[in-house]
């Protein structure tokens, strides 16, 4: 059985990800679009997601000071 790690434990953050994701993806220059991005390589769509953890622990630390 297939266990997916990739859901949102908070329903009410889903519109906030995604909205997340594509500014990310406007900042990298990566035309992330609604619905399928299988033109997409691996790399760009990778580059998207590294971002956006980056972006999170930053943001983490940022409220630790």
């Amino acid at each position: 059985m297939a266990n997916n790690r990739n859901r949102v434990l908070v329903p009410e953050a889903k519109e906030g990800l995604s909205k997340f994701k594509f500014e990310t993806a406007r900042e990298l220059g990566v035309d992330l679009k609604q619905g399928y991005n299988g033109d997409l390589t691996s790399r760009e769509n990778g580059s998207v997601g590294g971002y956006m953890v980056k972006k999170m622990i930053e943001s983490y630390e940022n409220g630790l000071k």
